[in-house]
């Protein structure tokens, strides 16, 4: 996923992304804050630490139209979840596509014989490597710089990091939506072609909901791009089997971080996932590995 910006100057205090690794520095800075709550849902101490000031900055502009992440904070733990869940029923290996400034491996109790694998651009990894240098991962972990968006490069790194393996967990949170969409579907054929890989878990957001994400300013240098209207029929299509299906909005109202404005809505019903169509929707995904892939 090649990002032209950032080798660019960073830039003032308050400014919106400048590119896609600064979202990571966002997120980041909404980890940290949910972690400083008394009644926190995950404690992440080295969220702070990665966010830094730019990432805390992005996320003051951001505050008005972001309301404290709250779709973040329930974004973060469900992953946390379905990656446990996942290493219970015996994954032994995760490939975390577009990693960014994720802290699982360190902050999750994970088994020591689990290799974690990140694999991200070069900048931002190195920028991690950096930062996290005095820390110790609970488990093996692995760090592999990628452009996930060069078909050829993925290819390769797919081979190498599945190898013989036969339970793995792909991980791409925060990543689908800023490729096309012919992109996922490459993607989603590639993970679905490989018998090692068992589960995928990924974030999805709805056309419409794309589409509002595309007319605000914020989002201008890290465009949003991909909100299929068949939701995860796109990739039930593609033969992959959604297993769990979890709304943002209402892990959000279980976790008591809807603003107050959204609350009244729970009432309402939810769209199905299959057939979003116009409505809006976000949510996390565990996908489960075909059992035979897909022609065409």
């Amino acid at each position: 996923m090649t990002d032209p910006l950032t080798a660019q100057p960073t830039p003032s205090p308050g400014a919106a992304p400048a590119n896609v690794s600064d979202t990571a520095r966002w997120v980041a800075a909404y980890r940290a804050q949910e972690s400083a709550r008394p009644d926190a849902v995950f404690h992440d101490p080295l969220a702070a630490r990665l966010a830094g000031e730019r990432g805390n900055a992005i996320a003051a502009s951001a505050s008005r139209r972001m309301h404290r992440g709250w779709s973040i904070v329930a974004r973060t733990k469900i992953i946390d979840d379905l990656v446990l869940r996942s290493v219970g029923e015996g994954c032994d290996r995760v490939l975390n596509l577009a990693a960014g400034l994720d802290t699982r491996p360190y902050r999750l109790p994970l088994p020591a014989g689990l290799t974690w694998v990140e694999a991200d651009l070069p900048a931002i990894l190195e920028e991690k490597e950096k930062l996290l240098a005095d820390e110790t991962p609970a488990c093996r972990l692995v760090r592999e710089k990628v452009d996930l968006a060069d078909a050829g490069a993925r290819e390769a790194f797919l081979s190498r990091a599945v190898g013989p393996a036969l339970r793995v967990l792909v991980l791409t949170e925060g990543l689908l939506g800023y490729l096309d969409r012919a992109v996922v579907k490459s993607l989603a054929r590639d993970l679905a072609s490989r018998p090692g890989i068992r589960w995928w878990i990924l974030d999805l957001l709805s056309a419409r909901l794309v589409e509002g994400l595309q007319k605000d300013q914020h989002f201008a240098r890290a465009p949003i791009r991909f909100g299929p209207p068949e939701g995860v029929g796109f990739f039930e299509k593609l033969g992959w089997r959604a297993s769990e299906v979890h709304s943002l909005f209402r892990v959000g109202a279980t976790l008591r971080r809807l603003p107050w404005f959204l609350r009244p809505f729970v009432v309402l019903p939810d769209p199905d996932p299959r057939r979003l169509g116009r409505a809006r929707w976000s949510g996390v995904v565990r996908l489960e590995r075909p059992r035979t892939t897909p022609r065409g």
